[in-house]
Formats: C-alpha cells, structure tokens, sequence
C-alpha cells in the first residue's frame, strides 16, 4: 500500500509538470542504455582478459562517450526529482540513486586514466536499478529550511561528500575480495580480470581526499548555518557526533597513509570503519523514518 500511495504522489507531481513525458523518457532511455552497456561491456571484457590488445584504445574511446549519455540522463532524473520544489527532496530513492550515480561518473572520469571497463561493467547494472528507485521510493516533502540558497549548498556539498566516501567503502571491500583471492592458484575471471589492486588502491585514496575535504567542509558549513538558519549553537545529536568522528577516522587514515604509508588491508580497514560511522549519521536514522515507519 505505501508502495502504491508513493507511486500515485510521483505520478500526480509530474502531471502537474510539463516535464512529465520527457522526466518518464529519461528515466526509461538511461534504464536501456545501463542495460545495454553493462551487457556489451560483460561480452567484450568481463570474459576476456584486460591486457591491451591492438584496436583496444580505439574501442575503449567510444565506449568511454557512449556511457557518456546514460549518466547524463540519470543526472536530469535527479536533478528533477530533486529540485521539484523551492526546497531540496532528498529521499531514500535521491539518495542511493545519487551515490550510484557518482560512482558510475567517478569510474567513466577515472577511465581515461585507468583501464576500468570491468569496473564498469560492475556498475552499469546496478545504475539501471538505481535509475528508477526514485520512482520506487519517491520523496515529495522537501527538505527543512532548504528554500536558503546557503543552506541548500550546504545538503547538496553533504551528499557529494557522503556518496563519494560511500564508493569508497564500495571499493575498498572490492579490494578486500581481490586481495583474499590473490594467493588462490585458480582466481575466478570476475576477480582476474579488475585492475591490478597498486592501481585500485591509488584510486581509493584519491576518492577518499576528494570526499574527506567535502565533509570538512559539510562539518564546518554546518556550524556556520546552524547560527545562522536556526538561531542557535550547534546541537550534539547523533548525527553530528557520528559525523565528526567519521572526520577523524577519515583524518586518521589520510595522515597514517602520509607519514606510515599505509595501505593494503589496513586502508581497507579504516576506510571501512569510517564508512560505517557516517552511514549511522545519516542513511540509516533517514532510512528507518522514510521506508519503515513512512514518515
């Protein structure tokens, strides 16, 4: 019932829009075209060995521009059901699309540095499915005191420090299969044929400045605003200490890996602790409000 309840708000907001016709196209064209390239990139590369091959470059190009138009549609879906009033609506369906949808622009950037078709053909999949969970769990109710410019910079800076932290903790726990898989004789060709795990790790740690300065700033914003929005000093709730030892397990880690050089497992370790920290913050109190008790 609530599945059908949200079904009828979604379809209700958008034929009240003009985008309507053009919203549901996008979402279906970018569900196609994932499919589509998932299925293409698990023929000619997840079966095959990711050594370079003559023609490889060539190839690797237009794959690289054709994934270029699905992430641009997912981008118009949630830039639509996200700014779909004067506020910000970030529900559970904004939130896991928005994090999946980083993540497949993170690896299409990376790709003209790194050799990650497989990668790739790991995340197109899941970003068909994520494509339409806003349709599934889709959150008309905007976002408190998010009509402030200022303070709607500050959520959308939180997101894109919290989804990139998330494919980080993604990609560490891939690292973390690969490397128990290692020293088998007979690794299977899902795990033989990912990047060497030097070039996987240089690419974790690049994720992780990206998303550890973006939640400084986050942390710091949200001092700023809570004085200036609500009148008041920053409150300690949960989400706010979870937030600010999640920085310091993030800080931890970066300084361990300037001045010990850190890496393997126990990157793996604190990037994964950290992860968890921040998912308490945030995803999990917004996900037992929004899915269980639909609030």
């Amino acid at each position: 019932m609530p599945l059908k309840k949200n079904w009828c708000k979604l379809i209700c907001y958008f034929r009240s829009s003009r985008y309507f016709m053009t919203a549901i196209l996008a979402y279906l064209v970018a569900f196609l075209l994932y499919g589509l390239i998932g299925w293409h990139f698990w023929r000619t590369k997840w079966k095959t060995s990711t050594q370079p091959m003559d023609g490889a470059i060539v190839a690797a190009s237009w794959e690289n521009f054709a994934i270029l138009i699905p992430l641009i549609l997912h981008g118009y879906t949630l830039y639509l059901s996200i700014f779909a009033g004067s506020g910000l609506s970030f529900g559970v369906g904004n939130a896991v699309s928005s994090i999946v949808w980083l993540t497949a622009l993170v690896y299409w950037l990376s790709s003209f540095f790194y050799r990650l078709e497989v990668l790739q053909t790991l995340i197109a999949p899941v970003a068909a499915v994520a494509v339409l969970l806003p349709l599934v769990f889709p959150s008309l109710r905007p976002l408190a005191n998010t009509e402030f410019p200022a303070f709607k910079a500050h959520i959308l800076v939180a997101m894109m420090a919290y989804s990139l932290l998330t494919i980080a903790a993604l990609h560490a726990l891939l690292m973390a299969v690969v490397e128990r898989r290692l020293h088998h004789p007979t690794m299977p060709s899902v795990l033989a044929n990912l990047p060497p795990l030097l070039t996987m790790e240089k690419l974790l740690f690049r994720i992780i400045w990206a998303g550890f300065i973006l939640l400084t700033l986050t942390l710091v914003s949200g001092v700023v605003f809570s004085e200036e929005v609500f009148g008041q000093p920053l409150k300690f709730t949960h989400k706010t200490l979870f937030g600010f030892i999640s920085w310091g397990v993030f800080a931890a880690l970066l300084t361990g890996r300037e001045l010990y050089g850190w890496r393997g497992r126990i990157a793996i370790r604190w990037t994964l602790i950290g992860f968890v920290i921040l998912l308490l913050a945030y995803l999990g109190s917004k996900f037992v409000l929004e899915v269980i008790l639909q609030r």
